[in-house]
């Protein structure tokens, strides 16, 4: 959904805010591009601050980070990867965010549960339809500025 858009951020900016469980893409002349999110089940697992998209993929493949395969044994069986498809947790794209040019293990990324939508559900990426994250995929190149807040 196209609205009104008041902060400082250029065009072409990424905007995360958790709480609200939106990401907005910065326009000119005062608009964005609002898309509705899922985010971290609890605070401390989401991403902050500023990156840039530093890597795009189609269909992406998952690998759950140690991290990941420690809170949810579960996900171990997954430690060598999951080719990308509709039944993998990535969804139909992913924008990989980088500080510094290294990667932070954090993603802009589609979901095959809609319904997680508008919650704090994952481990800490944000989610997104996977039509919106089609749209945001083809919208923005890698080297796009993306700031995640808190409030």
């Amino acid at each position: 959904q196209e609205v009104a858009w008041h902060g400082r951020e250029r065009p072409g900016t990424i905007v995360v805010n958790v709480p609200q469980r939106r990401l907005y893409l910065v326009e000119a002349g005062g608009r964005a591009i609002r898309y509705g999110v899922g985010v971290g089940r609890a605070e401390a697992m989401n991403f902050r601050g500023s990156a840039v998209i530093g890597r795009k993929e189609k269909w992406p493949r998952w690998t759950p980070t140690g991290a990941m395969m420690a809170a949810m044994p579960r996900y171990r069986s997954y430690a060598g990867g999951l080719p990308g498809g509709p039944g993998n947790p990535l969804g139909a794209r992913a924008l990989y965010l980088y500080r510094d040019g290294h990667d932070t293990y954090f993603r802009l990324h589609g979901t095959s549960e809609p319904d997680s939508i508008g919650h704090a559900v994952s481990s800490g990426c944000i989610r997104l339809l996977n039509q919106d994250i089609i749209d945001l995929y083809n919208r923005v190149p890698v080297g796009t500025h993306v700031t995640v807040v808190q409030g």
